[in-house]
């Protein structure tokens, strides 16, 4: 007979307020009630992982919430910061410097947040822990940045949104995806190495300079101009040519399944939060069709539900793509456009995706449990 695994708690509340609570009061109150104040966090670096929003993008979460957190947490005497690691793709999010500009532009700076802003993989995604993670079937040495492993307590704050590549955007991706160095994330998204663009390319040869193992090459077109070529005998699909180039050029290539995505970031997830304090909050709010990382968002297609809040990330994330699905879509956006024959939404926006491989699969190799009980306050 098998084993019963317990259900998880997770607790939620909408966005109603009374005269003598705001949503910053009303979200403290919710964590507290979920039992944050049971992790010891005097003295301690706790790490706020959050998703700063790409330049363009209005869909993120407001700072407002991340302050309302780190002076919680100060008051309890934790010693919190706000991290994101620098993203693979070229943008406003690609180094560290770049990176903060992003995100005080966005209005996660320490004046207004209550606390530092750190970039978790450093200035070039290159500054990484090797954290070994015997349970994964494809992943057994996650990278992520340093800064995200050197901290005492790890919290995720998650804007839930859909995703274009793994169905919806939720803790599990602000987790495993998001605390990736540039190489983890290569290692999620590609199975192949970067090439090189020749017509963006320049020859400057800042790609060769950060490249460790010597795999980049010069040759000369028949136009005369130097441009950059990766030997993938020798390349080992680290990714920091591609933070390194200043035009762009390098790229990965050998993209996965969206399948194998989102087991690899389940993966990468527990990987992050195995053996260490933890707590979890996702808002279900603003739920843009496509991820924060866009440069643009598109109008909401739900109504906004609530904020959540679990030490469990896998039940937390089961209980906000449930809660999604009960919604009422919103006329106006891009639902008229999709066909509703899924009984889903994330399904009937990006019909090739199967979100429930993520959540299925971080409990397959320990992260938490699908099955919840869920608790409004």
């Amino acid at each position: 007979m098998g084993v019963v695994m317990e259900k998880a708690k997770v607790y939620w509340a909408d966005f109603r307020t009374t005269n003598s609570e705001s949503l910053m009061q009303k979200l403290v109150r919710l964590v507290k009630k979920a039992g944050i104040e049971t992790i010891d966090f005097d003295g301690k670096f706790t790490a706020i992982k959050l998703h700063f929003g790409e330049p363009g993008n209005l869909a993120y979460l407001r700072p407002n919430y991340a302050r309302a957190l780190s002076e919680f947490i100060k008051s309890i005497g934790g010693r919190p910061f706000l991290t994101d690691c620098n993203t693979l793709y070229p943008g406003l999010r690609k180094n560290a410097l770049d990176h903060l500009d992003a995100a005080f532009m966005d209005g996660f700076d320490p004046l207004a947040c209550g606390c530092h802003v750190i970039i978790g993989d450093g200035l070039k995604g290159t500054d990484e822990a090797y954290v070994d993670f015997p349970e994964g079937e494809y992943i057994k040495q996650a990278k992520i940045g340093h800064a995200v492993m050197d901290a005492d307590v790890f919290i995720s704050l998650t804007h839930f949104k859909l995703h274009q590549s793994t169905g919806f955007g939720g803790a599990l991706k602000n987790i495993g995806m998001g605390c990736a160095s540039r190489a983890g994330k290569m290692e999620q998204h590609n199975d192949g190495k970067p090439e090189v663009d020749e017509e963006l390319c320049v020859g400057c040869g800042a790609c060769a300079r950060e490249c460790g193992q010597d795999a980049i090459e010069f040759i000369k077109t028949e136009d005369g101009k130097r441009k950059a070529r990766i030997d993938e005998e020798i390349c080992v699909g680290c990714g920091r040519c591609i933070g390194a180039c200043p035009k762009d050029a390098t790229h990965p290539v050998g993209k996965n399944t969206n399948e194998i995505l989102c087991k690899k970031m389940a993966e990468y997830a527990a990987a992050v939060v195995k053996g260490r304090p933890q707590f979890h909050i996702s808002l279900i709010v603003d739920v843009s069709p496509f991820c924060d990382c866009h440069a643009e968002n598109d109008a909401p297609i739900i109504p906004d539900v609530g904020m959540f809040a679990s030490f469990d990330a896998v039940a937390l994330d089961a209980a906000c793509a449930d809660m999604t699905n009960r919604q009422p879509y919103l006329h106006g956006t891009i639902m008229d456009e999709c066909e509703h024959v899924h009984n889903d939404w994330f399904c009937d926006v990006h019909p090739t995706t199967n979100w429930k491989v993520q959540i299925e699969h971080a409990e397959k190799v320990g992260m938490g449990v699908r099955d919840y009980e869920l608790i409004k306050i």
